[in-house]
């Protein structure tokens, strides 16, 4: 998946569905949308300073996604009260303008680093602090950037 930042407090991204994320034959899985839904609402977070974590996520499906599609997702944040950040994003096929195949609403809980040190890998955690300082693994140039498999 690809994100970008847009105006004010709002992302898009564009995820293509591989045949290693379907569900039932040619198309998405629903838990794997979810999942792309839940990383670009996360991502929000990066334009607030502090991170979050999850803290409720609902999806609708209002069409089945092919395998092969494109699914151009716009997210943005609607709200922030305290250490709530709730979000909203919108998922559709054949373009931004193509009609909506998945949407989903999402309650963060901002927390503090502790939190991530507390409960998480240390060396992660050093990666995610240095990813920030750095403007977020996505900007980092590309001989830059750690090696990663997806779907091996």
């Amino acid at each position: 998946m690809s994100i970008t930042a847009g105006e004010g407090l709002a992302v898009s991204g564009r995820f293509t569905v591989s045949e290693h994320h379907q569900g039932a034959p040619g198309l998405a899985h629903g838990g794997l949308l979810t999942a792309a839904l839940d990383e670009i609402l996360g991502s929000l977070n990066w334009l607030l300073d502090g991170p979050a974590v999850t803290g409720r996520l609902e999806c609708d499906f209002r069409r089945p996604v092919p395998v092969g599609a494109v699914l151009h997702i716009d997210a943005e944040v609607v709200g922030v009260k305290g250490r709530k950040v709730f979000t909203r994003a919108v998922g559709r096929l054949d373009g931004p303008e193509g009609p909506v195949a998945v949407s989903a609403a999402a309650l963060f809980i901002q927390v503090p680093l502790e939190h991530f040190v507390a409960h998480g890998a240390a060396e992660h955690v050093q990666q995610a602090i240095d990813d920030r300082a750095a403007g977020g693994p996505a900007w980092r140039p590309e001989a830059q950037r750690p090696p990663m498999e997806l779907n091996p």
